[in-house]
């Protein structure tokens, strides 16, 4: 873009991040409708705003050749609120892009493969973030932001926060993967977090105020998968314990 034109959509990203924030989105969220905006202002090599309808269905032509359908939604529902919020415009998305309805089951994992993956995991960090989300039906986040504080033992319960749609809930805690989560704690002594980001010396693990990353959790799953031989996409699901054959004991 040209110095003026570059200028003129910094302003406008800018009021489109802080236009996210004030709704409230969630960080992930925030960050795949930004994304969108900057994909379509780099294709073009200008400002969103100059873009005609006609630009806008060739855009996600492209980009159903070269994504999935659930990136194109994404990126139409973020278009769609750059449009609302920042330009003050109507969009009518439908006239320009409809994402087909596809019904799937996910992929479950039996109770003999979740107890495979979770002993064949060296780490035991990665060990115990598996067992809490499979025995607990977590999201991948959910469980990477489990706190200390969340932890109720007395009732055997964990306290799941801002979970999906921002609402909270309480799950049931299984006695192993209380074992667990305190076998792991009494590894790092994190005063807060269950799950820290394991940077560093255990000093600085004890002292860090993030949880493990998302992609280091998700590469570690995925390496997992291959080695056991497990073709499904792996899905968090309910009630497969009884776990009982698994060890916690590794280095």
């Amino acid at each position: 873009m040209k110095s003026t034109e570059q200028t003129r959509f910094d302003k406008q990203y800018k009021r489109h991040l802080r236009a996210l924030k004030l709704q409230g989105l969630s960080d992930s969220t925030i960050d795949v409708y930004a994304r969108a905006v900057r994909r379509v202002a780099e294709r073009y090599d200008c400002c969103p705003d100059q873009l005609t309808t006609e630009q806008l269905e060739h855009h996600f032509s492209a980009l159903v050749e070269s994504h999935s359908w659930s990136t194109v939604k994404v990126d139409r529902n973020g278009l769609q609120f750059f449009w609302k919020h920042v330009l003050k415009r109507d969009w009518s998305w439908l006239d320009i892009v409809k994402a087909p309805k596809i019904q799937s089951l996910p992929d479950i994992l039996t109770l003999a493969e979740v107890e495979q993956l979770i002993g064949a995991t060296r780490k035991l960090r990665y060990r115990v973030f598996l067992l809490a989300t499979y025995s607990m039906g977590l999201r991948l986040g959910e469980t990477l932001a489990l706190e200390v504080g969340d932890i109720d033992t007395q009732r055997k319960q964990v306290h799941i926060r801002r979970g999906k749609g921002h609402k909270d809930r309480l799950v049931p805690l299984p006695d192993l993967t209380c074992r667990a989560l305190r076998a792991l704690w009494c590894k790092h002594r994190n005063p807060r977090l269950l799950f820290p980001n394991p940077v560093g010396s255990p000093e600085r693990i004890r002292e860090a105020t993030t949880p493990m990353h998302r992609g280091g959790a998700q590469k570690a799953l995925k390496v997992l998968l291959a080695e056991c031989g497990i073709k499904k996409r792996s899905r968090c699901i309910h009630c497969v314990m009884p776990l009982p054959h698994i060890c916690l004991n590794k280095a």
